[in-house]
């Protein structure tokens, strides 16, 4: 029998449950997948705590994950038993020994890369990937400002950027994670907790603020965010970690120069199985050709994904936690 964590209410990682699972047959169009990586994100929290609804209760956890195509339903041809793929966006259910998902959220992944590296990396990566390369398309050169860059999505844009010859300015909380920002290929670190982070950008742009601003934090530093995009740049809101952004005056847009802004997500971008490959494509080149190291500091047996969630929320992890069945 296999197993799965799951939940039958909303609360604390007390919730979650570690049991006997067999999913179905993968119907028409789906892929049955045995998990060989988990990957542990900060929006499973949100599900299991109730900010986020599951489809109904009881219900498994994760989207992401990386592991072998155990069986096929009707009418998949671009996937066989027996290849090793990963997944992002899928729907949930990755916290699992046994995942089926539809074949269009999964990818072809290369010998190259592990199935620990695509757990960890497919989430984060894939965002980095549509922010610098879609949502604004970085050439190098340019001067940028990326929030929480010691984070799991900021320590891979701060790589990112690096290998693309752009300056990524990164605001921190803390010195230790401005040392951390900076080995990961940040050009300079903001400290917001005693430097006023929008006269900083002026001084380190020569006044001339940021083509683009990426915030994954939201409602805390909109506000600061604006003041730091230069006439016609473009507010990269992409993310609600201190709540969302709400009540927005676009009159403000005007007052601060022309201001563009948008609220993009990873499933808005991939949002065909070739995008999605092609994405993933791209960031497993990356990774390959070492341009990004993907660093796994926590690896947590499935069983006690509760405690990996605890660790996570507490901020006592590094780098990418996984779960491995």
């Amino acid at each position: 029998m296999s197993k799965r964590i799951q939940f039958s209410s909303h609360g604390g990682p007390e919730v979650l449950e570690f049991v006997d699972h067999q999913p179905a047959a993968p119907g028409a169009g789906e892929v049955r997948v045995q998990n060989q990586a988990i990957g542990l994100n900060f929006i499973d929290t949100y599900f299991r705590s109730g900010l986020y609804q599951p489809p109904a209760l009881p219900s498994s956890l994760g989207t992401e994950g990386a592991g072998v195509v155990e069986a096929v339903g009707a009418g998949v041809t671009q996937f066989q038993v027996g290849d090793r793929v990963a997944y992002a966006t899928g729907p949930l259910g990755a916290y699992s020994q046994l995942h089926v998902l539809p074949a269009s959220k999964l990818v072809k992944l290369p010998d190259s890369i592990s199935f620990e590296q695509a757990a960890a990396v497919m989430l984060k990566g894939l965002t980095v990937q549509y922010l610098l390369r879609q949502t604004f398309e970085l050439k190098g050169g340019e001067t940028v400002l990326f929030h929480a860059a010691a984070g799991g999505v900021g320590s891979f844009a701060c790589q990112w950027a690096k290998a693309l010859g752009v300056k990524l300015i990164g605001t921190v909380s803390t010195a230790e994670k401005a040392e951390r920002a900076m080995q990961q290929g940040a050009w300079a670190t903001i400290n917001y907790s005693h430097e006023n982070v929008a006269e900083r950008v002026l001084e380190l742009t020569d006044g001339k603020k940021c083509p683009v601003v990426y915030d994954g934090v939201g409602k805390d530093t909109w506000a600061t965010s604006l003041d730091c995009v230069a006439p016609r740049g473009l507010l990269v809101s992409f993310g609600n970690a201190s709540g969302a952004v709400s009540g927005v005056n676009l009159g403000i847009l005007a007052q601060k120069g022309a201001l563009y802004v948008t609220r993009p997500t990873l499933a808005s971008y991939a949002d065909t199985p070739e995008r999605l490959q092609a994405m993933a494509d791209e960031l497993f080149g990356m990774i390959s050709s070492g341009k990004l190291d993907v660093e796994i500091n926590q690896r947590y047996p499935l069983a006690e994904a509760a405690q990996a969630q605890i660790a996570l929320s507490a901020r006592q992890t590094t780098g990418s936690t996984i779960l491995l069945p």
